[in-house]
């Protein structure tokens, strides 16, 4: 893989801050104004719960539900647009949709709002899809992502708090993972540099390598062999005993006329 496909850009950061001030912007609303969003999440099974599929990621109950959600957005977010620049807004958008549905089929007979499905999609995309690629960079981002937010997935279980949304987490974590089989990375498969990564590679055949005995101690090569001298018969035919004589003339002068004719100084 190129290591050009990482490219640092704006929206590895505007992005994600735009994405996280709009939804405390949309907190501000309900406070500032009185408004009651809530009855805009996605309520499970009805024809008007459909609209939280789109809405209910940018919803959320009070300040501290904001908060929790909004640290993991930057961070994922960020990672998202900087090693996946080309898919990331496809896997948004399609991650808040799928992540919804899922949650509009199976969860439970209220109303479900926050960005918590969307992060539990983040965070199964780049988990999953770093270990298929198996290129380092994204496996050991993934292995950070376990690291970060691996406690999340109890959260995924019924009964462990009643107060969230599991439904939503296990929807927006099964998303993720749809994800990683629709978006496939083809750039990301490893780029044959060296003789020795070839599958058909041969030690034997490697000048390097022939160096080096089965013990890994340097040896010399062994001496070419030197075919014998072949004496080659010349063709009579090119021989001649008659003496050849040479006689030798002074270097002369040349002048140059006016004419551009050129002619021995005398």
């Amino acid at each position: 893989m190129e290591e050009n496909n990482f490219k640092f850009t704006t929206s590895v950061v505007g992005v994600p801050l735009f994405f996280v001030l709009f939804l405390w912007f949309v907190y501000w609303l309900e406070i500032r104004f009185g408004f009651d969003f809530e009855d805009n999440g996605i309520l499970p099974r009805t024809v008007s719960g459909l609209q939280g599929v789109i809405f209910s990621p940018f919803i959320h109950s009070n300040i501290e539900h904001l908060y929790n959600n909004s640290i993991p957005l930057l961070v994922l977010l960020a990672a998202l647009f900087f090693f996946y620049s080309k898919e990331a807004w496809r896997i948004v958008i399609f991650g808040i949709l799928l992540s919804g549905s899922i949650t509009w089929l199976i969860g439970r007979e209220n109303y479900h709002i926050g960005a918590s499905g969307l992060i539990y999609v983040l965070v199964s995309f780049i988990f999953f899809k770093g270990i298929q690629t198996q290129y380092y960079r994204l496996v050991a981002l993934s292995l950070t992502v376990v690291v970060l937010y691996g406690g999340m997935v109890w959260y995924v279980f019924p009964k462990i708090d009643d107060t969230i949304s599991w439904e939503g987490h296990l929807s927006g974590l099964i998303s993720g993972l749809i994800l990683t089989f629709f978006f496939k990375k083809l750039e990301f498969k490893k780029v044959i540099k060296y003789d020795w990564e070839h599958p058909d590679y041969n030690p034997a055949e490697d000048k390097f390598m022939q160096r080096f005995d089965e013990n890994g101690n340097f040896v010399n090569l062994p001496k070419p062999v030197i075919d014998e001298e072949v004496s080659v018969e010349i063709n009579p035919f090119f021989l001649s005993d008659l003496n050849v004589v040479y006689d030798f003339i002074e270097n002369k002068k040349v002048v140059i006329n006016e004419k551009n004719e050129s002619k021995p100084e005398s």
